[in-house]
């Protein structure tokens, strides 16, 4: 890297460099395919399995375990660089760094210890909890039922982000009696069908499809303690996707700077005789770099709120652990109009300093706002306004309740 792309403010650690420094290479090389990938449909499959071998699924594990043993401003850190080279492949580790998240805020026992040595080994989780359809709000359409000595698992997900690319599935489903239960799936179980078929028009590699489940048997050591995430876990999966906001805001002030020094044509009203000495275009190149600095700064700054959550869980004060939960959820959402409207308008804004040439699907330009468009939908900013506007006039702490489906009180059409 050269030291003009290294400007993004101090490191979260003194120690970050060096840790990221066994990373960088295959993010550099991961970043050479990103455009060819888009283009073509190419789901990362060998990237995220570079990325598994290197380390990276273990970031958060204890170096006892093999670990990196990062702090959460650490691991949001080298989240952004990832996503800088490849967003998709951030999203697709995104459910497996949460249930890493779990297992540390979870009590000692030999299922959180069995899980954490399959970690270290290099096993990875994907994501099976949103239902698409007719599934209630905070609850699940997917059942979970005893039978005899095992469970039976059926039913349907969508947004199985990194499902196809991990070994485990981590899901939300309703037992016999309709209560909440939470299961690891492995991925390729008989009766696991996950497809890809996933057709937004961003974040298209992420493998976000369908999960049909049929009939799979389930063991008792595959259910989980408890069905409840930890307890920060809203601003956590939130602040992943701040993460790849400022990570596709500092690859779009890449591919801009290079396409500014490169190109030799202007416009008739132009103001220099090269693009790369007209004061107007150095001045969009400025807002577009600025947007994705903001936006890196503010998600270390969230992130250490979130750090702040995970100590306090360690210990007895139930007050202070509420109050530190508190305000890691409202400082993530104090983040997401913020960094997302910052994102979006810079990764429209890059085009006015390009010609008509930059609209090519060969440069991959509009991937950015393709990509930084699909993850702020994800979770619309309107509701954390909403959120922190209530707290600010009335008080209110953020609800917990989190997920999307059908409200209870809303009748369902048969038709």
């Amino acid at each position: 890297m050269t030291e003009i792309a290294q400007v993004w403010g101090a490191a979260p650690s003194t120690r970050f460099d060096e840790i990221a420094r066994k990373y960088r290479p295959i993010f550099a090389e991961i970043r050479q395919g990103t455009v060819a990938r888009d283009l073509e449909r190419h789901l990362p499959s060998v990237e995220y399995d570079q990325l598994r071998a290197a380390g990276f699924s273990r970031l958060r594990l204890p170096q006892s375990l093999g670990g990196d043993g990062l702090t959460l401003p650490e691991l949001f850190g080298l989240l952004i660089e990832l996503a800088e080279a490849d967003p998709n492949l951030t999203n697709a580790y995104r459910s497996h760094f949460g249930f890493t998240e779990d297992l540390l805020n979870a009590p000692e026992s030999a299922w959180r210890n069995h899980w954490f040595s399959l970690l270290a080994r290099g096993q990875t989780i994907g994501s099976g909890f949103s239902e698409i359809g007719n599934a209630p709000l905070g609850s699940y359409s997917t059942q979970l039922i005893r039978d005899g000595d095992h469970w039976l698992l059926n039913g349907q997900k969508f947004y199985t982000t990194g499902s196809l690319y991990a070994d485990w599935i981590t899901l939300g489903a309703v037992d016999g009696d309709g209560q909440p239960i939470g299961a690891l799936v492995p991925t390729r179980a008989p009766g696991v069908d996950i497809l890809d078929d996933w057709d937004g028009f961003g974040q298209a590699l992420t493998a976000s499809g369908t999960a049909h489940f049929t009939d799979v048997r389930i063991t008792d050591d595959l259910i989980k303690p408890s069905a409840l995430r930890f307890s920060y876990a809203g601003g956590f999966f939130q602040l992943v996707h701040l993460a790849s906001l400022a990570g596709i805001g500092r690859a779009a002030a890449g591919d801009l700077s290079r396409h500014v020094a490169e190109r030799r044509r202007v416009y008739a009203r132009s103001n220099a005789a090269v693009p790369g000495d007209d004061p107007q275009i150095l001045q969009v190149v400025g807002r577009v770099r600025s947007a994705a600095y903001a936006a890196g700064a503010i998600v270390l700054k969230a992130a250490e709120a979130l750090q702040r959550a995970h100590e306090a869980n360690k210990g007895t004060d139930s007050l202070a652990i509420g109050q530190a939960n508190r305000d890691a959820d409202l400082e993530v959402s104090q983040s997401v109009t913020v960094v997302s409207t910052l994102i979006l308008e810079a990764t429209t804004l890059l085009f006015d300093a390009l010609g008509a040439s930059a609209a090519r699907r060969i440069h991959g330009l509009d991937r950015h706002w393709r990509n930084a468009r699909t993850i702020t939908s994800h979770n619309p900013r309107i509701y954390h306004d909403r959120v922190v506007g209530d707290f600010a006039v009335n008080g209110h702490a953020p609800p917990q309740q989190g997920g999307v489906g059908i409200h209870p009180g809303r009748e369902i059409s048969k038709a």
